[in-house]
């Protein structure tokens, strides 16, 4: 009865979700869950405030005038003597001198609102090593006197890159194996199978240890050791999604319009089997950052010196009195999980094919 007396542009306005694209209900479904889209704002305003470390904690002032002149420390070194120093080494702005020159009438310094680089150690600090969290240091001092919250920073910048990165060699990888697989099937699939299984079946740790004893720790080296085993998992969902699809009515009209592999692969199979591999996203740079984590705290991960999670968690085991850093660091850790694992789940629901006429 209602339909009945409904004004024309009210029955328009419900008609209209109807033509909208795929891509924007599935945007409108992610949306409506709060949980994942509160959860993937916030990871980008943390990812985001974290691509900024350099001007959110840094031991260098973002802008100084000093008899007369203007500088902008953040982004060059300036020898001690620019400031009346003896040395012509890269200026210590935590010395008390330094600091005193500054607030000489006409000079001043502007700090970010962390006065600490993660590679700082405060050679004035009061308190031995390491010290709690007070008013100088938020989350206090690790056991070389650098600043724990800055080296979180620094630290979740790090692990989010490398996320980023394993995850996209991983999904490349993933996609282009798993595409060749299923839609070719046959002995290439076989084979392809076969080789899966022998190469899953390497002690993947053993090898990282063999490699870190003969290589110089990097960066780059372990995006590369862990890239040789990161696909496997994604493999096998592109391929039973390529099996299905390419079996399909429009497949078949396709191949019967002359259209070569390649073009049926780019325009119709692919993107119809791209569901897996965006809804495991998330999970996969939870899994590179866990990854991250565990082999810095085995000592096998990013060079000494670089600021990480996996060795804040270390520096923690072998300081059981400073809660702090333990405390801290596996608060981080918890929290960004707890982000990516909401917006894996909001994303699964948005792209569930059950849901896609909600």
């Amino acid at each position: 009865m209602s339909s009945l007396t409904d004004p024309p542009e009210s029955a328009a306005g419900r008609a209209a979700p109807a033509s909208q694209s795929p891509a924007r209900r599935a945007w409108q479904r992610f949306r409506r869950n709060r949980l994942g889209y509160w959860s993937l704002l916030l990871f980008v305003c943390l990812f985001g405030v974290s691509l900024l470390a350099e001007v959110v904690s840094n031991d260098k002032p973002l802008v100084a005038r000093y008899d007369g002149r203007w500088y902008a420390p953040v982004f060059s070194n300036v020898p001690e003597t620019e400031f009346g120093g003896d040395f012509k080494s890269p200026t210590d702005y935590l010395d008390p001198f330094i600091q005193q020159q500054f607030r000489q009438p006409g000079s001043f310094a502007l700090y970010p609102p962390n006065r600490y680089h993660h590679s700082t150690i405060n050679y004035f600090a009061k308190e031995p090593n390491p010290a709690p969290p007070s008013a100088e240091n938020w989350l206090g001092t690790d056991d070389r006197g650098r600043d724990v919250a800055a080296r979180l920073l620094y630290g979740f910048r790090i692990s989010v890159l490398f996320a980023l990165a394993l995850t996209a060699v991983g999904t490349v990888l993933g996609v282009i194996t798993g595409a060749f697989q299923g839609f070719f099937g046959g002995k290439i699939d076989l084979a392809f199978q076969r080789f899966i299984e022998i190469w899953g079946s390497m002690p993947e740790l053993y090898l990282l240890i063999i490699f870190a004893a003969l290589f110089d720790p990097s960066i780059g080296l372990l995006l590369v050791l862990l890239s040789l085993f990161g696909w496997m998992g994604l493999s096998d969902y592109v391929r039973a999604e390529f099996l299905r699809n390419r079996q399909l009515d429009y497949v078949r009209a396709a191949r019967a319009l002359g259209l070569s592999n390649w073009q049926i692969i780019r325009r119709h199979v692919l993107p119809n089997s791209m569901t897996p591999v965006v809804t495991f996203l998330p999970f996969r740079m939870s899994g590179a950052i866990l990854a991250l984590t565990s082999l810095d705290f085995l000592g096998l991960g990013v060079p000494p010196g670089t600021p990480s999670l996996g060795e804040m968690l270390a520096q923690g085991k072998n300081n059981i009195d400073a809660w702090w850093i333990s405390l801290s660091t596996f608060a981080v850790l918890v929290i960004t999980l707890l982000l990516l694992t909401f917006m894996g789940d909001a994303l699964r629901d948005a792209l569930d094919p059950r849901k896609a006429s909600s």
